[in-house]
């Protein structure tokens, strides 16, 4: 059994988006589940922008607060909101596009939950200029940060 207090966790920001994360994950020793909490003032996001996990589903539990998703069945479809208040969950599946944000005026805090815990294959809905190919890009890590490249051709795209 492992039990830790969001307090002791120190925030994360992912690629300097100044929002408060805290990932459970690591102190609470999780092998297939991720793990984190966030606390996203109005304006703020959960991540950069719609993308989806080809080899991971995630669910959003809201504590407080109200958060407006917008979701996407596949990269070229239409996009819908859904606002999600508390005490309410939403699941993406694998491949699902989605982006939540907080879009009110208070505080919106809400556990990210994703299955398995190491996702690899991200994928924002954004063609490929260069081959016009693939509807969708590939997100990747490089020692400089996040990149894109094109899941058909390979070409590196410029974010």
């Amino acid at each position: 059994m492992q039990r830790v207090s969001i307090d002791d966790i120190d925030s994360t920001v992912p690629m300097g988006e100044g929002i408060d994360r805290r990932g459970l994950s690591e102190p609470l020793g999780t092998e297939e589940l991720a793990l984190n909490r966030y606390a996203l003032e109005p304006g703020q996001a959960f991540a950069g922008g719609m993308h989806a996990h080809l080899d991971q589903e995630e669910v959003f539990y809201i504590v407080s607060g109200t958060a407006t998703f917008e979701t996407k069945a596949e990269a070229t479809a239409d996009s819908e909101t859904v606002d999600v208040g508390a005490g309410e969950a939403i699941r993406f599946a694998p491949g699902e596009f989605q982006q939540g944000r907080n879009e009110g005026d208070e505080v919106v805090v809400a556990l990210a939950l994703g299955a398995p815990k190491g996702s690899s294959e991200g994928r924002v809905p954004q063609p490929c200029p260069e081959c016009g190919e693939s509807d969708v890009l590939a997100v990747t890590m490089t020692d400089e940060g996040m990149g894109l490249e094109c899941p058909e051709c390979g070409a590196a795209i410029e974010m």
